[in-house]
């Protein structure tokens, strides 16, 4: 009854919490018989979000053996969506629901290890090494799912209504506030990406950036100016204040006098980076971009032999849809490499077209 009282933002942190601490405890147990029985499988999947889930649920039905390694609970930061609209199939349903349905689908083809943290990964020969706080394990063939976590402005009130007015997602949660009044923080490409789309859809827009200038492409700043956006730069957010249920309103400090001021609105959208979880990645040798986002061809597939990445961690749309195509066609690559290997294929198709041109 306790529990039931509880807000349900507060309710899915004690259950996580508490859930890791068994599962780390688990795992404990369990890690001096992990580490002397090294265990192989056709595809180790590093990440459970839904990129991790459905490479596990496509590379299980194509005939490979997958392990799924998760250092936290299953399911992603899915999980801690207060709702989901977007989602083909599901006109409205928590973040969590859908995690757990997903989860449940998953655990009916492959084991997911729970609090089980990658701690290291390396190649040998054919086989990589994955050395986890629960032992080590071996795969023939490796798929990165290990997500992407949103930059915060690190103020009040930003955690407390996050998912009641403060959102990450301008293409997540805009359909919430047609017709509202409210503010995108940031000035790359994401923020006057979102800008845009909230304004197309009927929003209210303001922009704000703290520096004088936006970093964002050309065309993009373009289509803002001529949109008649509001523009609010040299300015920062300070405080996010409401009313216990929702965002009323934010304080807004001008870095150049120190000017404070208020403005009331229904929402706080804020744009201001994403950190990929790219480590392993660059352990492995992995080409990634600038943004520090692992580079991936349309098969998902990256520059290392038999290591493919899908999720957030690629970058991209950051959406739950996009996360499960890159997971099952990642899983699919990887099944017919295993077979047939792409690279090898490639190889020699253009050493033919290259033996084709010297004879013309």
């Amino acid at each position: 009854m306790v529990l039931e009282r509880l807000t349900f933002k507060i309710r899915k942190r004690i259950l996580y919490a508490i859930r890791i601490s068994c599962l780390t405890m688990q795992s404990r147990k369990q890690a001096c018989k992990g580490a002397t029985e090294e265990k192989l499988c056709d595809l180790a999947i590093i990440g459970s979000g839904p990129a991790g889930l459905a490479a596990a649920i496509y590379g299980t039905r194509s005939g490979l053996s997958c392990l799924v390694l998760e250092k936290g609970v299953a399911g992603g930061q899915v999980m801690l969506a207060p709702w989901i609209e977007n989602y083909p199939g599901f006109p409205k349903i928590e973040g969590l629901k859908l995690v757990e349905a997903m989860v449940a689908h998953a655990r009916e083809y492959v084991d997911i290890n729970e609090g089980t943290e990658v701690v290291g990964i390396e190649k040998e020969k054919d086989i990589f090494k994955i050395t986890t706080t629960a032992g080590v394990f071996r795969g023939r063939s490796v798929l990165l799912a290990t997500g992407a976590s949103h930059k915060k402005l690190l103020i009040p009130g930003e955690e407390e209504y996050y998912g009641k007015g403060v959102s990450y997602c301008g293409t997540c949660d805009g359909f919430f506030f047609r017709k509202k009044k409210v503010l995108v923080v940031g000035g790359g490409n994401t923020a006057l990406t979102d800008a845009l789309y909230l304004h197309s859809i009927g929003c209210d827009v303001t922009l704000v950036h703290r520096r004088d200038v936006l970093r964002a492409d050309q065309h993009l700043q373009d289509a803002i100016a001529e949109k008649k956006l509001k523009l609010m730069l040299n300015t920062t957010v300070e405080r996010i204040d409401g009313d216990g249920a929702s965002v009323r309103s934010v304080e807004l400090k001008d870095v150049k006098t120190g000017k404070v001021t208020k403005m009331s609105l229904d929402g706080v959208f804020i744009a201001v980076g994403t950190t990929p979880s790219s480590a392993l990645a660059k352990a492995l040798c992995v080409d990634i971009d600038n943004n520090g986002f692992v580079k991936v061809d349309r098969s998902y597939r990256t520059n290392v032999p038999f290591v493919y990445a899908a999720g957030d961690v690629t970058g991209g749309i950051l959406q739950i849809v996009a996360a499960v195509h890159g997971g099952a066609v990642a899983a699919l690559s990887a099944f017919e490499d295993l077979a047939n290997p792409y690279y090898t294929r490639t190889r020699a198709t253009a050493e033919a077209c290259d033996s084709k041109r010297e004879q013309t």
